[in-house]
């Protein structure tokens, strides 16, 4: 009788510098944690690990200096909207910091009552308090404070943003719409900020009549005199490692994963499946934040994991198709429908239909976690085991 299904432990790893060879080290680690804790490599077994020790591996770093230099050719002279960026001093406080010191003037667009990951800006209560349609209202600094208070504090971590990325610079200024066609009465050159939905502020700013519209995408995707880079996302996923430098998202994620592979095939004679993952997909639905920062919830993964789950609902079947049905019949019956179904579509009545990769990249960022811990790779066991598996 087998009672366990899917088991995710987390790995603790040494800390990883540039230049290690992260494939290596993370096969080894877990080669000796299973030997000590007795545990097996099996066929389908997943690892998972964070794209920050992919970047640190690679030494996929950039300075200020080098952000600057690559705005500064891109946008020339004069006055850059910077639209929609999300409220983060881990992650847009430095690129705010340097763009800022790029060009002659910046005016920073800030969406309301939240940035598009939700973290707010003010309650959305007082949009209805005050009538405002956010969808059409445009305001100065000064107007939006007098409204809804001097102080616009985040309510988890109590800074004031707008403040904040106003310090970067005597040359900022702050608006607040959610109209990106907006910046346009300041100025028809355009950095979209924004993340997921990058590609259609782009789409409007175009529309609208901008003269040059750039991404965070479109900045630093290739190299600036020596710095870290990525070729499709650019400052995306980046974040703070240290004064006036940023730890891009890494770019040999692909070769890192089938290298782990390939090395626990050697081993083993298993097949193992890797997954480099980021920002999990998930809301806080206290904070209402939604934690997916990163332009993809996993950077690159071994083919197996390509695609989305094949299964059925149990509970759906238990109630409906064999609700006549009890202990060991009934146990046996859903064990059949499972094995007959996989060989067709399942009945998949209230499953949300997710990416498998996108699913193991949100557990392995809730079990890893962002502190202390010390567990940048994730070991799932089972993940693709069902009720009839033994």
């Amino acid at each position: 009788m087998r009672y366990f299904g899917t088991v995710a432990r987390g790995v603790r790893m040494p800390i990883i510098r540039q230049g290690d060879d992260l494939a290596t080290i993370v096969a080894e680690t877990i080669f000796q944690a299973f030997k000590y804790e007795k545990i097996e490599v099996k066929d389908k077994d997943i690892i998972a690990l964070t794209e920050s020790i992919v970047a640190r591996a690679e030494g996929n770093y950039a300075s200020s200096k080098a952000i600057i230099k690559d705005v500064q050719a891109k946008v020339g002279k004069g006055p850059v909207g910077f639209v929609f960026p999300i409220l983060s001093r881990n992650r847009m406080y430095g690129i705010v910091k340097a763009v800022a010191s790029a060009v002659d003037e910046l005016i920073i667009q800030l969406s309301y009552p939240s940035d598009e990951v939700g973290n707010a800006l003010i309650s959305e209560e007082l949009l209805f308090d005050y009538e405002i349609n956010p969808n059409t209202q445009t305001f100065e600094e000064a107007e939006f404070r007098n409204l809804f208070g001097e102080e616009l504090l985040h309510p988890i971590t109590k800074q004031d943003y707008p403040s904040l990325y106003k310090s970067c610079g005597d040359n900022v200024k702050i608006i607040f719409s959610n109209d990106p066609q907006a910046i346009l009465k300041y100025t028809n050159k355009v950095i979209a900020a924004d993340v997921h939905s990058r590609h259609i502020t782009k789409a409007r700013l175009k529309q609208g009549g901008a003269e040059l519209v750039l991404g965070l995408d479109d900045i630093l995707t290739k190299s600036i005199g020596g710095s870290g880079y990525h070729p499709e996302y650019g400052l995306l996923g980046s974040n703070y490692a240290s004064e006036d430098v940023l730890k891009l998202f890494p770019r040999s994620s692909k070769q890192v994963a089938e290298k782990i592979q390939a090395l626990f095939k050697k081993k083993t004679n298993r097949q193992v499946e890797v997954l480099v993952f980021g920002d999990g997909a998930f809301k806080d639905p206290v904070a209402k934040i939604w934690e997916l920062a990163d332009p993809v919830v996993a950077a690159a993964y071994t083919s197996g994991l390509g695609g989305t789950p094949h299964e059925n609902k149990l509970k759906l079947l238990a109630d409906d198709d064999f609700k006549h049905l009890d202990g060991e019949e009934l146990e046996e019956k859903l064990k059949e429908h499972i094995k007959s179904s996989s060989k067709s579509a399942p009945n998949a009545l209230g499953t949300t239909p997710r990416q498998i990769s996108d699913l193991l990249g949100s557990l392995s960022d809730l079990m890893a976690g962002s502190g202390d811990k010390g567990t940048p790779v994730i070991y799932i066991q089972g993940y693709f085991d069902n009720y009839a598996d033994e």
